[in-house]
């Protein structure tokens, strides 16, 4: 499995990456799309919501499983994947790419700092 250097990781396995003007694209990781198995559907409910870190921002359905999307900094949720309402396949085939889930203004991004490395993580999950 490949963790992108680029990006910041957390223990429930979502990656964060931090663009200009404060926005991050958040997505769930190759490790957990690969957990989860083939993902059949992503409710995602939390446009223009203010959430805090660690909540819950949206589900994933795949075929074994329901499991929670967990913000991993605290901000708004300004868009969400509008291709995932029709392919939500996308996280298991390009999980960073165009399988991302949320952008979000954060509140703070020195908390994006503060998440995993790329080889933290890859530590966390035994690659």
């Amino acid at each position: 499995m490949k963790f992108p250097e680029n990006l910041r990781y957390t223990k429930e396995h979502e990656w964060v990456r931090l663009e200009d003007g404060g926005i991050a694209v958040i997505g769930i990781t190759e490790f957990a799309q690969g957990e989860l198995g083939d993902i059949v559907y992503v409710e995602i409910e939390t446009k223009d919501q203010h959430l805090a870190a660690e909540a819950v921002f949206g589900t994933v359905e795949a075929v074994k499983t329901v499991s929670d999307l967990f913000l991993p900094i605290a901000g708004t949720v300004i868009e969400v994947n509008p291709e995932l309402n029709n392919k939500p396949e996308l996280v298991n085939s390009d999980p960073y790419g165009e399988g991302w889930m949320i952008k979000v203004k954060v509140d703070a991004t020195a908390d994006v700092d503060a998440l995993l490395t790329a080889e933290a993580y890859s530590e966390l999950v035994g690659n």
